[in-house]
């Protein structure tokens, strides 16, 4: 995250959370300059312990954190925990709803106590009929519609990160940062909320308002029809891959240049967008066998100069070498 340094000094955040959600939105607090001091059970986190594919939660999403262990159901734990939160000023949870009421550290109970205190939940669902439920990433990336429109056709697929986790930590964030604004004007704290369950609604909006602009409900991404001719994943030599767009008239322009597709530049009929979608079926297919004459490197230097948009395919592991990474910090 590029920012100045310490934009957020002088904010003290308490943070009692687990898995990624939780953690996420106290991150990007920490990223931002706060001191975030997560209280960890006695042992702990378990997502230090977690192997697979949740091996690197842990350390992702509480860098930049100093952290300590409470046996909050314990008096000597519990006071030690309020004494933290007096004097803070963001209080970040995501427990299930009821459970830290029934502890003494529930928004009513902590801000009598902290007036100015920011009171920052991170549930699966906001208050309704399925606030009750327990939820996941995965459980909401299912019944928010993204696995269906990740997917092929008949077989849901859940996006490769936590995505909704952390949109949702960072929706947490925000109205953090939004409430830090607000007390600056009243002198009073709040409770604000974030879920995973609305986070993955929020980002399949686009879908939905298709569907009510359109009347046809939108396709599998893997199924759409792109808003773009070319706009695909095309196979290069040394069996690499590379993305390439053309997502204006003017960059269509450009590309038949760079490519010599004269014939193609020429043509009035695919000067515009949505003459060259409904022709889709007839510039792919060549696209696709003058691509797989260059090499990865190649094609993207080409690409590079034409600025069009392009993108090697790339695993997480290639990111670590990644040049502008590497410059910029990450």
């Amino acid at each position: 995250m590029s920012t100045e340094t310490g934009l957020l000094s002088g904010i003290k955040v308490i943070e009692f959370t687990h898995m990624v959600m939780g953690p996420a939105a106290g991150l990007v607090l920490a990223d931002l300059g706060a001191d975030v001091i997560k209280v960890e059970p006695v042992g702990g986190d378990k997502t230090r312990r977690l192997r697979g594919s949740g091996a690197g939660y842990f350390s992702m999403y509480n860098r930049n954190k100093k952290s300590l262990s409470i046996d909050l159901k314990s008096a000597e734990g519990k006071a030690l925990a309020l004494k933290l939160i007096d004097d803070a000023d963001v209080f970040i949870e995501n427990f299930r709803p009821g459970a830290l009421d029934k502890l003494g550290f529930g928004y009513e109970a902590l801000a009598k106590r902290n007036p100015e205190l920011i009171y920052c939940s991170e549930k699966g669902f906001l208050d309704g009929p399925y606030s009750h439920r327990t939820a996941l990433d995965e459980v909401a990336q299912m019944m928010g519609g993204l696995a269906y429109m990740t997917g092929p056709p008949g077989r849901p697929l859940r996006a490769g990160s936590s995505v909704i986790d952390v949109t949702g930590g960072m929706f947490g964030a925000i109205a953090v940062l939004a409430a830090l604004q607000d007390r600056a004007r009243t002198g009073k704290g709040r409770h604000v909320s974030a879920s995973l369950y609305e986070t993955t609604v929020f980002l399949v909006g686009q879908h939905m308002a298709q569907y009510a602009v359109t009347g046809t409900p939108a396709a599998p991404m893997p199924a759409r029809i792109s808003a773009w001719a070319v706009y695909d994943v095309f196979d290069v030599k040394n069996d690499e891959k590379v993305f390439v767009g053309v997502v204006s008239d003017t960059q269509w322009k450009a590309f038949c240049k760079a490519f010599e597709l004269t014939d193609w530049a020429n043509d009035e009929s695919l000067a515009v967008n949505n003459e060259r979608v409904a022709r889709r079926d007839e510039i792919i297919p060549p696209l696709r066998d003058l691509f797989a004459g260059f090499t990865k490197d190649e094609l993207m230097a080409k690409l590079e100069t034409t600025g069009l948009p392009f993108a090697p395919i790339q695993k997480p592991e290639d990111l670590f070498e990644d040049p502008h990474l590497t410059q910029s910090g990450g």
